[in-house]
């Protein structure tokens, strides 16, 4: 079958053959280790551990998060790795060929936003390092920018790390395949060199672990603590982290060389990055109210009070890397394949970055990522919800209903079996979708609003497992619409064809 003229086909989300599968188990762990690298990863015990946890109650939730969020990692990996397809065109099988383009969307605009905040992070170092490399002082409120909030200052090294990220994406996945292999020991060792150095000044693990320094890193905790209040919307947060990444993995293990590779690889590169870069953010912030009298989050404006021009110039490259690492992997790839998937014969993946790129910038980043509550409960759950409710009915349709058959070429045609009717639509799927997220709205908005919007407490506190709301809700009334209602013409355990069979 020639797939090549068709309007749901362009080169960048066609399948991938055989020869092209070049990822072993060492890229994806890499691949991981490069994402999870990064500020926000740093940063993410801060608001546990201003909740009253202790830091090895931050660093289990975090890692349980992890776990959890694996499970669906892995399973939607399987099928970018057993067929060759992206993410969007495999959504083309549960919601249909027209009707994919609605959970693309939704992931890509979540990808559009991290894609801003870690620009903006990434900016802001570079800013601010600049500032103690040559002895200026950064802007007050005084010189910002109306509506934009920023100074020409911060605006200028925003933009310059914005074209950097563009020209690397720009440049295509191999060069990210290479950047993320030979840039993770390097981010590793720059990592645990920042905890040696913090552990050794503040006089060992016994002084910075200590309950005395926790509570100063600590501070005051409004109202009283009790850990299973504090611990089951933060392990929803710590989910929602990696929710996009768990529905569009395929985008990269669909270059995996097996299955093995894929699930191994994540295993080995996500959790343990994760758990490790926390724990170096808790011990090393901990240091840091021992050598500097207060507790410094931010590892930008930590190393902004060293004097040394080669510390900090050494530290701006390693701060840049790791945003680059993540930036593209995470927030570039996904979103630039969902929108070619709108419209493949205009849309390229380079035309689907600059999208990205553009809206990026207009969403205006620095202005979401300035409160840690607002950044757990408002963003990560927020979105968490959304994207937990679309992996439900991915898992459901590929594994329960489908029982791993595809016929990818299918995929690719207007009228095929991917069409549903010839609408292009697949109602069972998109009901679904909505059912596991209504739930989840009254709580977003009683959360986004402050408080403002009062709903019932029930939807508050359903709101606080807004994630596993949605993958259980979207996935239980997904399969059984499709089994009370089954599509003759997609039925369970169609032929199988393999992607490689593709007459490019």
């Amino acid at each position: 079958m020639d797939i090549t003229q068709s309007p749901l086909y362009n080169e960048d989300i066609a399948p991938v053959p055989g020869h092209r599968r070049s990822w072993g188990l060492w890229n994806i762990a890499a691949l991981w280790v490069g994402m999870a690298v990064c500020i926000p990863t740093y940063t993410l015990a801060a608001g546990l551990i201003s909740q009253g946890m202790s830091w090895k109650q931050s660093l289990l939730t975090i890692t349980l998060g992890n776990l959890v969020v694996l499970i669906p990692m892995v399973l939607n990996a399987h099928a970018g790795t057993r067929y060759g397809l992206p993410f969007p065109v495999l959504l083309r099988a549960s919601f249909g060929t027209r009707g994919a383009n609605i959970p693309a969307m939704m992931r890509a605009l979540v990808a559009c936003g991290w894609f801003g905040i870690q620009t903006w992070i990434g900016g802001a170092a570079i800013y601010t390092l600049h500032a103690v490399i040559f002895g200026f002082k950064p802007a007050g409120p005084a010189e910002l920018l109306p509506v934009l909030g920023l100074s020409w200052g911060q605006l200028g090294c925003f933009l310059l790390f914005w074209a950097v990220n563009m020209a690397i994406i720009l440049a295509g996945l191999e060069s990210i395949k290479w950047m993320e292999t030979l840039s993770a020991p390097f981010l590793l060792l720059v990592g645990l060199g920042l905890l040696a150095w913090g552990v050794s000044e503040a006089g060992g693990f016994a002084v910075v672990l200590s309950d005395q320094t926790l509570a100063r890193v600590r501070g005051t905790i409004p109202g009283e603590f009790r850990f299973w209040k504090v611990f089951w919307p933060n392990l929803t947060a710590m989910v929602g982290f990696w929710a996009t990444l768990s529905l569009n993995i395929p985008d990269f293990t669909r270059y995996a060389r097996s299955q093995r590779d894929q699930a191994l690889g994540q295993l080995i590169g996500l959790p343990t990055t994760m758990a490790l870069y926390s724990f170096i953010g808790i011990a090393v912030t901990s240091a840091t109210v021992i050598i500097f009298g207060e507790a410094i989050w931010d590892p930008v404006l930590l190393l902004g009070r060293f004097s040394n021009p080669f510390v900090v110039g050494f530290a701006l490259f390693a701060l840049t890397i790791a945003t680059l690492t993540t930036n593209i992997a995470a927030n570039v790839v996904s979103p630039a394949n969902d929108f070619s998937n709108l419209w493949p014969r205009v849309i390229s993946f380079k035309r689907g970055a600059i999208i990205t790129g553009m809206l990026g910038i207009l969403i205006f980043p620095w202005k979401l990522y300035t409160n840690l509550a607002n950044y757990i409960f408002g963003w990560l759950i927020g979105y968490g919800g959304l994207l937990g409710a679309v992996g439900g009915v991915m898992i459901a349709d590929y594994y329960l209903i489908r029982r791993c058959a595809l016929e990818p070429l299918e995929l690719y045609q207007p009228a095929g079996r991917y069409a549903y009717g010839g609408s292009g639509f697949n109602w069972r799927a998109l009901l679904a979708l909505a059912f596991g997220i209504a739930p989840n709205i009254p709580g977003f908005l009683a959360q986004a609003s402050g408080g403002a919007i009062d709903v019932p407490q029930f939807f508050k506190d359903l709101y606080v497992y807004a994630w596993f709301v949605g993958l259980l809700l979207a996935g239980t009334v997904h399969a059984g619409l499709s089994l009370l209602f089954p599509d003759t013409a997609n039925a369970v355990g169609g032929r199988v064809e393999q992607a490689t069979s593709v007459k490019v």
